[in-house]
């Protein structure tokens, strides 16, 4: 990511005429531009034989183009109104297998309270695995049961994490209609089988939370990435993941940074990497352990495994517009999630 601007110095232009610019002290630029330029184009009093200057980031003559942050440099999270629709693609990696999942989903606030936004959450097209529509009796009953989730209301914090599901009530009221359709489109115990697979899940709360923590869909757009960035705009996070099938998720850290000047897209830039940090071991994972099974005051963290996002926020609602996400654990084989998310424009 960027770390200044340059100015190209025109002729008759002095150290404080620029500095009347950019709204900066002549102490700041001159420390700024030596600490980033050649020895030989150093600054000492004032301007001599050089062509440009290094400036801050954040020294920009159209201040529209700084993003807003709010105290404590903090990214703000505000999404009141907001009613935006999203195209999402999944893909799911094992060794050689290769899966993708497409699919439309729109996004609706619906009220802040005690200290959490409500958002609707509904599907809003049909699934397609690896650009087909899906045909396979197997993925078609997964498909139409799952209709019982949707729409569904969360709840999400402050940070744009996700909270937890909050209509939980309503699963049961929708299941029977959408059961009795699944039954006169399919029969035999391959359908038995998944419905008593959806009552179990809509009878244990717990078990339908789980179910809707492991939607990557949500816990990407609601990543929790509204964070409180240092001098230099960076923090560095570490958060869980459910890339594989356990209680207790994977946990990465990662460095996040954040561009202070929105692009030429009137877009806000937020990049992540970093690793793995789990105590488990690859053979933990493997065994489905949700706690390391050797115990250690000083355990030797686990980092096989990477992580990345890139998410790009619209400049004015500093809402997310496209997001990428990408993590990956080294198990027998290396699993790899990656999570592609872009707002549909009318």
């Amino acid at each position: 990511m960027q770390k200044f601007n340059k100015h190209i110095i025109q002729s008759g232009e002095t150290l404080k005429s620029i500095t009347n610019i950019y709204h900066i002290s002549e102490s700041l630029l001159k420390h700024f531009h030596n600490n980033h330029c050649k020895v030989e184009d150093q600054i000492l009093i004032n301007i001599t034989k050089q062509k440009e200057l290094f400036l801050p980031r954040t020294a920009v003559e159209d201040k529209s183009k700084l993003v807003k942050f709010g105290h404590g440099n903090r990214l703000v999270f505000q999404p009141e109104n907001s009613i935006l629709k999203y195209s999402t693609m999944i893909t799911i990696e094992n060794d050689t297998k290769k899966n993708e999942l497409k699919y439309d989903v729109s996004v609706r606030w619906i009220k802040y309270e005690n200290g959490f936004h409500f958002f609707e959450v509904d599907r809003i097209s049909l699934l397609f695995l690896n650009e087909e529509e899906v045909n396979e009796i197997a993925d078609l009953l997964a498909y139409k049961t799952s209709k019982v989730l949707y729409p569904m209301t969360i709840s999400v914090d402050q940070q744009g994490k996700f909270n937890t599901i909050e209509n939980v009530e309503v699963f049961k009221e929708r299941w029977n209609s959408i059961k009795e359709e699944v039954y006169k489109e399919f029969e035999g115990e391959v359908v038995d089988e998944y419905c008593q697979k959806i009552e179990k899940v809509l009878d244990e709360p717990g078990s339908l939370f789980i179910f809707i923590k492991n939607d990557y869909f949500i816990r990407t757009l609601f990543f929790g990435i509204y964070q409180k960035f240092n001098e230099k705009y960076q923090t560095e996070m570490t958060e869980t993941f459910p890339i594989i099938n356990n209680a207790v998720e994977p946990s990465y850290r990662f460095k996040v940074e954040i561009d202070p000047l929105k692009d030429e897209y009137d877009l806000i830039n937020i990049e992540g990497n970093g690793n793995l940090y789990d105590e488990r071991s690859r053979y933990d994972f493997i065994n489905g352990a949700p706690f390391s099974l050797i115990i250690e005051d000083n355990p030797i963290m686990n980092d096989d495994g990477n992580f990345r996002l890139q998410y790009y926020l619209n400049g004015e609602t500093q809402l997310s517009e496209s997001l990428y996400l990408e993590c990956d654990i080294n198990l027998e084989k290396r699993k790899k999630i990656s999570v592609i998310i872009t707002v549909i424009t009318d």
